[in-house]
């Protein structure tokens, strides 16, 4: 098989692939390929081994040619292929979810939510002002209202998504005696029984919920989601995160109801034009931003890297891979 990585990922995986004759042609870039680099690289595949910031679509299935036969995704989310088209050509679609990246984003979300409430970074930003070390900066010493923030503890957390991830974040709201709301598309009794949590409607999460965290995949369903009248029924001097996908929410919006004060802050992990960032959202204090590393644990890009690999190797032998998105097309897969 020929076998296009798109960027090199961590670990010693991709060495994996250099069995029964494969050729691997890894990119030799340490940035994500532009859309003319990556028509060039395409060429002739059987396999591509992409990453999230790939935008693989119809046009450039064909480009590769009749051969490819599947798009392995180095992410959980999928949304930068056009799995449809890959379907309509008999391509194979794969992700890589695991508990890893479960465990890796649900702990990401609570330090975003744990550092809007504590206000860590405004402090901390504080704290290192030029010429703190010579007296001369803000910090003075220990003051009665100095960055004050709310306690976490008996809060409400509402999660909008109650997927794997969004019930690794239910589950660590226990320890702080916080009443959690879910919603999805349809309750889930055994969830609420063995959590502890309680369906709400939208409605209700958005009005009650102290913290409000997004764990939706990003479909046409999703995406703007979160909006001018969404974010109005939020309750005031609450805070949202999102570690989901960018475009669910409506930056344009989410500004506006931030400036406003209506929002106590935000948490971001994804942006809706990354990795573009609206200058204005980067200019408000009471916002965190991280470059979209929510799984960014040794563990889960381990097991991404490692699954990634494997499922190219099953399919090379004719075995059914692991995680495969449209399973659908498995019985008249190309081959």
């Amino acid at each position: 098989m020929k076998i296009l990585v798109t960027r090199k990922i961590p670990g010693n995986h991709l060495e994996k692939l250099n069995v029964n004759g494969n050729e691997v042609s890894v990119s030799e870039f340490d940035r994500p390929l532009t859309a003319a680099e990556l028509v060039e690289k395409v060429k002739g595949m059987d396999a591509i081994l992409s990453l999230l910031t790939d935008r693989i679509d119809g046009d450039l299935m064909d480009v590769a040619g009749p051969q490819l036969k599947m798009i392995s995704n180095y992410a959980v989310g999928f949304d930068n292929v056009d799995v449809k088209a890959a379907s309509d050509r008999g391509i194979v679609v794969t992700n890589t979810p695991s508990d890893e990246v479960n465990e890796a984003v649900a702990e990401h979300t609570w330090a975003l939510l744990m550092a809007l409430a504590r206000r860590v970074v405004e402090s901390d930003e504080f704290v290192r002002q030029e010429g703190y070390f010579t007296g001369k900066g803000g910090y003075k010493g220990w003051e009665p209202d100095l960055f004050i923030g709310p306690s976490v503890k008996g809060r409400t957390l509402g999660i909008i998504g109650l997927g794997r991830i969004g019930s690794m974040v239910a589950t660590r709201a226990k320890g702080y005696n916080m009443t959690v709301l879910y919603n999805k598309h349809e309750p889930d009794p055994k969830a609420e029984v063995e959590m502890g949590i309680k369906f709400a409607s939208m409605d209700e999460l958005l009005s009650q919920s102290d913290f409000v965290s997004l764990h939706v995949p990003l479909t046409e369903q999703t995406r703007g989601m979160i909006n001018k009248e969404t974010l109005a029924k939020m309750k005031q001097g609450s805070y949202l995160i999102n570690t989901a996908r960018g475009p669910v929410v409506d930056e344009s919006d989410l500004i506006e109801v931030l400036k406003s004060g209506k929002l106590a802050g935000a948490g971001l992990d994804v942006f809706e034009s990354e990795p573009q960032i609206s200058s204005e959202l980067i200019a408000i204090p009471n916002v965190i931003m991280t470059p979209h590393i929510a799984s960014a644990t040794w563990e889960a890009r381990n097991k991404m890297g490692e699954q990634a690999v494997s499922q190219i190797l099953a399919l090379a032998t004719d075995q059914k891979p692991e995680n495969l998105v449209n399973s659908e097309v498995w019985e008249k897969r190309r081959k």
